[in-house]
């Protein structure tokens, strides 16, 4: 089955998988992933169901004025409604963080990016603060 595909809209949504620490950085894009867990999601329809794939697109100043900003995150929701269905986790949020090279790369790298970070990133690791030191 395919998981429903919904969106990340709230900065608080987006400050939440950044929080994580969770990131795999390619030539054309940035991943961030966090499992959602069952209790945290909003009210938001796209949020309400676990086993849905949530995705939000941002892009900072540094890349370029308005246009391009706008033609990078264009790119990037393309590159992601195609690839994410198949590769994306059930249950996980994630956010494409566009980068300067984002608008030179071919559509293919850009595909490739995405695949192989989708692929890299860990998002069933337990936060580094909550692990137990061993004891010597």
């Amino acid at each position: 089955m395919i998981p429903e595909i919904g969106k990340l809209k709230k900065r608080s949504e987006f400050l939440r998988v950044a929080a994580t620490h969770n990131k795999w950085v390619t030539p054309g894009l940035i991943l961030q992933a966090m499992r959602r867990q069952p209790e945290s999601t909003s009210n938001s329809e796209d949020l309400s169901r676990s086993d849905a794939i949530c995705i939000g697109f941002t892009v900072t100043k540094k890349v370029g004025n308005a246009v391009i900003r706008n033609r990078v995150k264009r790119r990037l929701r393309a590159v992601a409604a195609e690839l994410l269905s198949e590769y994306g986790k059930a249950g996980h949020d994630y956010v494409l963080i566009g980068r300067k090279t984002s608008i030179f790369r071919t559509y293919e790298d850009l595909k490739k990016d995405l695949i192989f970070s989708l692929q890299r990133v860990k998002t069933d690791r337990t936060k580094a603060s909550g692990k137990q030191k061993p004891q010597a």
